[in-house]
């Protein structure tokens, strides 16, 4: 079940890795055990290795050499990653999938996981940590960039909400005479909800803006005052049951808000244009060698 009408795919902007599908490949190893079979004529591991390295090999190899030259580079300059800076980026890769159950369920949906996004988290700090030394932006680019978007840094009103999703109006009526007694919303929400990614974090939908929900449900959202709840709302998923817990208006954007924003922008853009040039310097300082690629 989607409330909102659009989800927004993540993209890791900052990262200059390519990390790809091509990770989940491992080196079996070349004992001709049979690993599958047809109609009894069989295909053995041999088979598979060769198959894996004439597909996937020379991307896999080049990518685990880049990240061990990032990881001598940084052990060169003595840069250490912090705990605190790795969940710094995964809390922000959270936050643009909206929770962490949907976060989890698209890492997953790659074959990826929580563990393996840490390795790559860190070998893109350290990257950052080396490269970013090379970029200066100026506050006379952050003013271009800001008068150039400014209707992108400009906050829509927008609304704070929980809700309780269920499948019939008898319920709904229901539902909504317990919390008119005065029950608990938050429990109730965990005890009827269908909407099974908020039904145990007391309905919560956070903070939204005009456009993300359904017509029928935003419509009422924004009427409603702070702390007041909704009677039944009828939606194409069910009834829904609104407390508004949060208002935000619409602000102007303003340069000294958006400075930060701005800077990291920047400077998120230009790691990918310096990138490949410290990328080549580096490597002619290392002797390198790659057996699917030299030739004798």
């Amino acid at each position: 079940m989607k409330l909102f009408r659009s989800t927004k795919a993540y993209v890791w902007a900052g990262s200059i890795l390519i990390i790809a599908g091509i990770m989940a490949f491992a080196m079996v190893s070349s004992m001709g055990k049979t690993v599958a079979s047809i109609d009894g004529e069989k295909i053995n591991e041999d088979e598979l290795h060769d198959a894996l390295v004439a597909g996937y090999g020379a991307d896999t190899l080049d990518l685990l050499i880049t990240n061990k030259l990032v990881e001598l580079e940084a052990k060169k300059a003595g840069i250490k990653i912090k705990d605190a800076e790795i969940q710094k980026e995964i809390d922000n890769m959270v936050a643009s999938y909206g929770d962490e159950a949907s976060f989890k369920e698209q890492l997953e949906a790659g074959g990826s996981s929580m563990e393996a996004l840490k390795k790559d988290v860190v070998v893109y700090l350290q990257t950052r940590k080396l490269v970013e030394p090379r970029i200066t932006v100026t506050d006379d680019e952050i003013s271009t960039y800001f008068e150039d978007n400014k209707d992108t840094f400009a906050q829509a009103e927008q609304v704070e909400a929980s809700h309780i999703l269920v499948e019939d109006e008898k319920t709904a009526k229901k539902v909504a005479k317990q919390i008119a007694d005065g029950a608990d919303f938050a429990k109730l929400a965990a005890e009827y909800s269908t909407d099974t990614q908020t039904a145990n974090e007391g309905g919560s939908l956070g903070y939204f803006g005009k456009g993300d929900m359904v017509g029928e449900f935003e419509d009422v959202a924004f009427d409603l005052d702070i702390d007041k709840v909704s009677e039944p709302v009828k939606t194409e998923y069910g009834y829904h049951i609104i407390k508004v817990t949060g208002k935000k208006e619409a602000k102007k954007a303003s340069l000294e808000d958006s400075k930060d924003a701005i800077k990291e922008t920047l400077i998120s853009e230009r790691l990918q244009e310096e990138y490949p040039a410290w990328l080549a310097e580096v490597k002619k300082d290392h002797e390198i060698t790659n057996a699917l690629t030299d030739t004798e």
